[in-house]
């Protein structure tokens, strides 16, 4: 009775483990995403953008390059169906907080911009925010850091 017991105890285990997911993405969901850059972080996907979509310092304006990118990683996610998406600027620690609150505002709205114009979609598939120099993801003591800091994050948690 015990190794019947220890055995149903081992193949249920199994069988659950073969269920765990990515949340609720399909295959070509979490592969595009994959392809894209996106890392999966338990409850959401998510792309940083600090090296791959440039601003000049205390600039909000996307460049050509940028905007390529941008509309190229869009329509990508929205042919596999992800059409709902948070974007999420982010500054280092250098100047007042007010001040890199708005820019980091202005950047995601730049970027979610240009992402609704390449995808169709309306305001109520992006959502915006800024949240300045509050969520760091590196150190702001060295130059390497504060431009990881820099960036603008798209995240996708439910297509």
């Amino acid at each position: 009775m015990r190794v019947m017991l220890i055995g149903f105890s081992l193949a249920l285990t199994l069988l659950l483990s073969g269920c765990q997911t990515d949340g609720p993405f399909n295959a070509a969901q979490k592969k595009t995403l994959q392809q894209q850059g996106f890392q999966y972080l338990g409850s959401r996907w998510e792309l940083g953008l600090n090296d791959k979509i440039l601003f000049g310092i205390e600039q909000y304006k996307l460049t050509p390059e940028s905007r390529q990118k941008i509309t190229s990683i869009a329509n990508n996610l929205k042919r596999v169906g992800i059409s709902h998406v948070a974007i999420n600027g982010h500054t280092d620690n250098y100047g007042k907080a007010d001040y890199n609150q708005q820019l980091s505002y202005l950047r995601a709205k730049s970027v979610a911009q240009v992402w609704m114009s390449s995808t169709g979609d309306d305001a109520s598939h992006v959502s915006v925010n800024g949240y300045g120099m509050s969520k760091p993801i590196a150190n702001n003591k060295t130059a390497q850091g504060r431009a990881m800091n820099r960036r603008v994050a798209i995240v996708v948690e439910a297509p």
